[in-house]
């Protein structure tokens, strides 16, 4: 008897509003602890014990030991593209009665998905590299040219390393609020983490949303060529 978990159950799973809560704080990649994610499924810790234990069997989420703390993480890239393909999804549904706060236009701004930029900004970056034949995207994949490899070599961006990563080299990711492809992949990760490491992006609190400081704002004009969309991405 196959123990794999079947579509019907992986869409139970995700369609719990506590467990899709927990899912969505897990999507920029990094690890959270039992009672951090407790706080964003907005139920009890004892609760959320038992969606945890439910979506790590499914193999939706990993658990990692570190000291006497425990951190739970999406268990692969693959994981985090569907969770934003749903996103997609239902961007294109009916629309809700919600109104809309300064949260909402953070995301739609800059954002990570799972490990890479997402938002305005990860659009426009990805629109960048393709009209400078950097990159060449298709429907399901994608190149970094010679060219590219130049300039994201000379950006700071290993690509060796990056092409060793056991998971998709260059590949478009559709972006959930734009209705547009946003970079992801092995060389969209690498490119988000040089843009932390130069101190150009930083994280906000409690949110996949994040802050393009002045540097950044800069230094996406100058090294991508990226002109701030009505005062900002």
């Amino acid at each position: 008897m196959s123990t794999t978990p079947s579509m019907a159950e992986i869409g139970a799973l995700v369609g719990n509003p506590a467990r899709a809560n927990v899912l969505v704080a897990l999507l920029d990649g990094r690890a959270l602890t039992a009672t951090e994610l407790a706080f964003a499924a907005r139920v009890t810790p004892q609760t959320t014990s038992g969606h945890l234990a439910r979506l790590a069997q499914a193999r939706l989420l990993v658990l990692e030991k570190r000291g006497r703390h425990s951190y739970y993480r999406l268990a692969s890239p693959l994981i985090g593209r569907m969770l934003e393909g749903i996103m997609a999804a239902a961007a294109d549904g009916p629309p809700r009665r919600r109104p809309a706060g300064m949260g909402d236009e953070a995301l739609r701004a800059a954002r990570t998905c799972y490990d890479h930029l997402a938002g305005r900004l990860g659009v426009a970056l990805a629109d960048a590299l393709i009209a400078r034949r950097r990159i060449v995207l298709a429907e399901d994949g994608g190149q970094v040219t010679d060219r590219g490899a130049r300039f994201l070599t000379g950006f700071g961006v290993d690509l060796a390393a990056s092409e060793r990563r056991r998971r998709a080299f260059c590949r478009p990711c559709l972006d959930w609020s734009e209705r547009r492809p946003h970079l992801a992949g092995a060389i969209g990760a690498a490119l988000a983490t040089r843009c932390f490491e130069l101190g150009w992006l930083e994280r906000m609190r409690d949110s996949r949303a994040v802050v393009i400081s002045p540097a950044g704002r800069r230094g996406f004009v100058e090294v991508f060529g990226i002109a701030p969309i009505n005062g900002g991405f």
